[in-house]
C-alpha cells in the first residue's frame, strides 16, 4: 500500500488516481490515516463480499429464529410492543 500526505494528494491528484488503479493509496494528515482511495474494482470486491457475509448472517439468524418457534406473527409483535 502507497502512503501520500494530503498535501501532495491536493497536488498530484491525477497521479494519486492512476495508482490507486493498482493498489490502494492511503492518504495521511499530520500523520494519521485520513482516506483510502481505491479502484472501482476493489470496491465492488469488497462491498459484495460484505453483503454476501451480511445475507449469510441474516440466513443464520433466520433459520435459528425458525427453530425456536419465531413466526412472523411474534416477530411483529416483539417489534411493536
Amino acid at each position: 500500500m502507497r502512503y501520500v500526505s494530503a498535501s501532495e494528494a491536493k497536488q498530484r491528484l491525477a497521479a494519486l488516481l492512476d495508482a490507486a488503479q493498482r493498489e490502494p493509496v492511503t492518504i495521511r494528515r499530520q500523520n494519521r490515516d485520513v482516506a483510502v482511495v481505491i479502484s472501482p474494482a476493489d470496491y465492488r470486491r469488497l462491498t459484495s463480499t460484505n453483503i454476501k457475509a451480511f445475507q449469510h448472517l441474516c440466513d443464520r439468524v433466520s433459520a435459528g429464529a425458525k427453530t425456536r418457534g419465531m413466526t412472523e406473527d411474534t416477530l411483529h409483535e416483539m417489534l411493536n410492543d
